[in-house]
């Protein structure tokens, strides 16, 4: 009996072992399963959210590796600036696959001269442990107290202070000029579906071509 039970915690043991390697590529498997359809073109119906196109950018209160961020001055390039806001890069697959697709174009938003630079509720740290396993690259913001997304005008109405979720957005994105005034905004309706990066930054290009 006591040979058994040794054997068979060897067994569980190994099992647990197994399992906790393989979690990583598990989820990335699901995550790659959902998010199979869900990027569109940027011509899609849009919700009415987020600064005026043509208002000066309101700001943020957000924290970068640490540091208080205000303003976008830092992200920029000399074109603009894309501001990604998505909900969490914890559990949101939609998300998780949005910045995934984003980082494998980073090199071209920079190569246009448009900065690009994302913003959740997560925890800086949550955020880190994001970029590292994926090699992301692009920026991350951590709002402070759902106060960036406040000013953004673009907080979720459904959570109050106390539930989960409490924080998040609605995602989508601001594009930024130069000059600090908003070229132009994509906010889908719904959250299972994202703009393609390819047609974010082409997007990008044409609004701020505009200007």
């Amino acid at each position: 009996m006591q040979r058994f039970l040794i054997i068979a915690t060897a067994v569980v043991l190994v099992a647990a072992g197994a399992l906790y390697s393989l979690r990583g590529p598990l989820r990335d498997a699901v995550v790659e399963q959902l998010t199979a359809d869900m990027f569109v073109s940027a011509r899609q119906p849009q919700q009415s959210l987020g600064p005026a196109v043509g208002s000066h950018f309101p700001g943020l209160r957000a924290l970068h590796e640490e540091r208080q961020i205000r303003l976008l001055d830092s992200f920029a390039g000399p074109r603009g600036t894309v501001l990604v806001a998505s909900r969490s890069l914890v559990w949101c697959p939609y998300c998780m696959a949005e910045l995934r697709q984003l980082q494998e174009y980073k090199a071209d938003f920079d190569a246009a001269g448009i900065g690009l630079v994302a913003i959740t509720y997560d925890s800086p740290a949550a955020q880190a442990a994001f970029a590292r396993q994926h090699g992301i690259s692009i920026p991350l913001l951590a709002d402070v107290e759902a106060l960036s997304f406040k000013t953004l005008g673009i907080l979720h109405e459904d959570y109050r202070p106390g539930d989960e979720h409490y924080g998040i957005p609605h995602p989508g994105m601001i594009v930024v000029a130069p000059d600090g005034t908003v070229a132009g905004k994509l906010f889908l309706e719904g959250y299972r579906t994202r703009v393609a990066a390819a047609e974010a930054l082409a997007y990008a290009q044409e609004v701020l071509g505009n200007l």
